[in-house]
């Protein structure tokens, strides 16, 4: 039966199969985890493997196995051929592990407990309000992280790898000057933004911004950027490094209420001058039904760390609280926008 895009028409039958398939999207995610886990698209690089030669190679139960892979190739993760091989497909071929791009860690980071208990307790947080992990763990995700490091290894290595795409995207699209700037990147993790943006523009320097244990792994090291980096170690809500000319956000304010959000904007225009320029790189929502990556993480925000996706209006409302305004806002070919603003 043919089904229409638009999920409010259609036939009884057709809504009542795809209302029942959503109701079972824990399934979807339990089954990457499955392929993520068992590294599948890593004994699927050099060509087709039955599921029987996939199970051999990685002590799985084969029939099993085969009807996960299956039950994925519905949805574009790997494909079965006419002989009953599977082979990977371009969305498969980002669970490799060890090569450019991957999202491996970060698949296993978003399917892991810390991310699915939230979920299913979903109904709490709307009754209740507040986040599901908070009351769930017992702590806040940040401070929950600070005394687990299992969980702050998985985090930090999830967020680095799903950072990478967004990382050369914006380093790509935003006009960086030329020559003599310093970019601050404020909560930049590991630095693969600072990385990216320094790489392309060889007459820049850069500040990485953070808390130790992500700056212990910073990924800056390597002799095309000698000499043109340091890294600061802080909390973004005391205090960020002076003397910079573009102070970056990427994925921080989100994070956060508005309130929290005023506080790091207040940190960064103490260290500013007037003029220098604050990039906001997060999910920018549009109007209306449409799909929007951005909606689906909204509503992870809410359950795991109590922030929020903002749209252009809102960002443009709270940067003009702080001092900053917004100038413009650019798409790049990731899912999150550049919120471009200066400091006045």
């Amino acid at each position: 039966m043919a089904t229409s895009p638009d999920r409010t028409t259609g036939e009884p039958r057709d809504l009542t199969a795809h209302l029942m398939d959503q109701a079972m999207g824990h399934l979807f995610s339990a089954a990457l985890r499955t392929a993520a886990q068992h590294r599948i698209a890593d004994h699927l690089a050099e060509g087709p493997r039955t599921a029987e030669q996939l199970a051999a190679a990685t002590g799985t139960h084969a029939p099993h196995l085969r009807r996960v892979l299956r039950y994925l190739a519905t949805r574009g993760i790997f494909r079965e051929d006419t002989a009953g091989a599977f082979q990977l497909t371009p969305a498969a071929a980002l669970l490799r592990t060890g090569v450019p791009d991957s999202l491996h860690h970060g698949i296993m980071m978003m399917t892991d407990d810390l991310f699915r208990r939230t979920s299913a307790d979903l109904p709490e947080a709307v009754r209740e309000g507040g986040t599901s992990f908070e009351r769930l763990y017992g702590a806040p995700l940040f401070t929950h992280l600070q005394s687990d490091p299992d969980a702050r290894r998985l985090f930090d290595d999830g967020m680095s790898s799903l950072s990478a795409p967004v990382d050369e995207a914006v380093a790509a699209v935003y006009p960086f000057p030329a020559t003599g700037a310093t970019v601050v990147d404020v909560g930049g993790g590991r630095g693969g933004l600072l990385r990216a943006v320094l790489n392309r523009h060889p007459q820049l320097t850069g500040v990485l911004f953070d808390q130790a244990p992500p700056l212990a792994h910073h990924l800056l090291d390597g002799d095309e950027l000698k000499g043109r980096w340091r890294v600061q170690e802080g909390d973004f809500f005391a205090s960020v490094p002076e003397g910079g000319d573009i102070y970056v956000l990427k994925q921080v304010l989100h994070d956060w209420p508005d309130d929290a959000c005023r506080r790091i904007l207040r940190s960064c225009r103490r260290a500013m001058a007037a003029g220098s320029r604050l990039l906001v790189i997060d999910s920018v929502l549009p109007p209306g039904n449409a799909p929007h990556f951005g909606k689906t993480l909204d509503v992870a925000m809410m359950a795991v760390v109590d922030g929020k996706e903002r749209t252009a209006e809102e960002f443009a409302t709270l940067l003009s609280a702080e001092g900053f305004r917004l100038t413009r806002v650019l798409p790049t070919s990731a899912f999150p926008s550049i919120v471009d603003a200066v400091a006045e």
